[in-house]
C-alpha cells in the first residue's frame, strides 16, 4: 500500500491526526510526512484544521453541489462574488457564489431565493454610499443631540439583516480575535484607498486613531496606523486606565457609553489644524467618535472633524460586542 493510502486509511480510523502521530505510525521523517500531507490537501483528500503548534488533519468531505448550481444575472453574480464570505465553524473560508450556496445549505435555505434578497440589500446599501463609502452622518445627527462630526463614513457595515456579518465584518472579527498581523494588513490595504479618498476630498491636515479599550498583545488600531503609514501629523489620543477597565463594547446604554468615552478618552495635543480625520475600527453607537470629536473642537485643535470607521452598525444604535 502506498504511503498516501496508508495516511488516508489511518486518518479514517482515527478521525483526525497530528503530524507527530503520523510520523510515529509511518516510521518516516517528519519532512516526508509534511510532503505527503501537503499533496493530499492540494488534491482535496484532506483538510487542515487549527494553527501551529496545534494542527490536525481530517478527511475532506466533498459536498455534491451540482444540484445547487444555478444561473443568475451577471450583475448579481459579480456582486455576490465580490461581497460574500462564509467562514465555517472549522475556520474554512468560502468566497462568492460557492460560499453563498454553502451558507444557505447549512441553514436549510433555498439559495435561488435568498440570492435575490441578498442582492437587494446590497443595492439598498449602495444607495447610501458617497464616493464609495457609506455616509453615516444622518445616523449621528439622529443619535446625538449634538453631533460634533461634520461627516462620518463607514467602509462597510459590520453586519446586515438576515445574512449576518459582511465580508469586511468577518475579516475584522477574525483579524482581531486571532491577532493576525497578516489579516490586519489585508484590511489595512482595503482601508488605505478609502482613507486616502477622504483625506484628498476634505483636505485633511491631521489624523487621529481611536485607541483600543481591550488589552491585546497585537492591537488592531496600532497595526492599522503602522500599515497605513499616512504622511500626516497624528493627533495623540489616549485611553486612561481606571481601577476597573470598562470597555465601550460592554455597555448597552447610550448614556453609559457617552459617559465612558467622555471621561476615559483623553486628547493630548495642542496643535491646530483646520480639518481632522478620526479613524476607528468598528462603530456601534458612535459615542466614542463623537465624544473624541467634541474634545478636539472644544480644545480648539480643529474646527472640522470627520470620522471614518472600517465597519459600522447597520442599525441606529448597536452594540458590536465581538470586536
Amino acid at each position: 500500500m502506498k504511503t498516501s493510502e496508508r495516511i488516508i486509511q489511518y486518518i479514517k480510523d482515527q478521525g483526525e491526526v497530528s503530524v507527530r502521530q503520523l510520523t510515529e505510525y509511518l516510521g518516516i521523517s517528519e519532512r516526508a510526512v509534511f510532503k505527503q500531507l501537503s499533496k493530499l490537501v492540494r488534491l482535496n483528500k484532506l483538510t487542515k484544521v487549527g494553527m501551529p503548534p496545534k494542527v490536525f488533519y481530517k478527511i475532506k468531505v466533498l459536498e455534491d453541489t451540482k444540484e445547487n448550481i444555478f444561473e443568475v444575472e451577471k450583475k448579481i453574480e459579480k456582486s455576490v462574488e465580490a461581497n460574500f464570505l462564509y467562514i465555517t465553524p472549522l475556520g474554512e473560508s468560502f468566497i462568492g457564489i460557492k460560499g453563498f450556496i454553502k451558507w444557505c445549505t447549512e441553514r436549510n435555505l433555498d439559495p435561488k431565493k435568498q440570492i435575490y434578497k441578498y442582492y437587494g440589500i446590497l443595492e439598498d446599501i449602495n444607495k447610501e454610499r458617497k464616493n464609495g463609502l457609506i455616509n453615516a452622518t444622518a445616523k449621528f445627527n439622529t443619535s446625538f443631540k449634538n453631533n460634533f462630526l461634520k461627516e462620518v463614513f463607514y467602509i462597510d457595515f459590520y453586519s446586515i439583516p438576515q445574512f449576518g456579518k459582511t465580508k469586511l465584518g468577518q475579516l475584522l472579527l477574525y483579524a482581531k480575535q486571532s491577532q493576525d498581523k497578516k489579516r490586519i494588513k489585508s484590511i489595512s490595504e482595503i482601508a488605505q484607498k478609502n482613507i486616502n479618498k477622504v483625506i484628498k476630498l476634505y483636505k485633511i491636515e491631521a489624523v487621529g486613531f481611536i485607541p483600543p479599550t481591550v488589552k491585546r498583545e497585537v492591537q488592531f488600531m496600532k497595526e492599522l496606523e503602522r500599515n497605513l503609514n499616512l504622511k500626516l501629523p497624528v493627533i495623540k489620543i489616549s485611553k486612561i486606565k481606571t481601577d476597573v477597565i470598562v470597555p465601550q463594547k460592554t455597555l448597552s446604554k447610550m448614556r453609559d457609553r457617552i459617559i465612558n468615552a467622555s471621561n476615559t478618552f483623553i486628547l493630548e495635543d495642542k496643535r491646530i489644524f483646520k480639518n481632522v480625520l478620526l479613524i476607528d475600527d468598528a462603530v456601534g453607537s458612535g459615542a466614542t467618535l463623537n465624544e473624541t470629536a467634541k474634545k478636539i473642537i472644544n480644545n480648539n485643535v480643529s474646527e472640522n472633524v470627520f470620522g471614518l470607521a472600517v465597519t459600522g452598525s447597520y442599525k441606529g444604535f448597536d452594540v458590536i460586542s465581538e470586536v
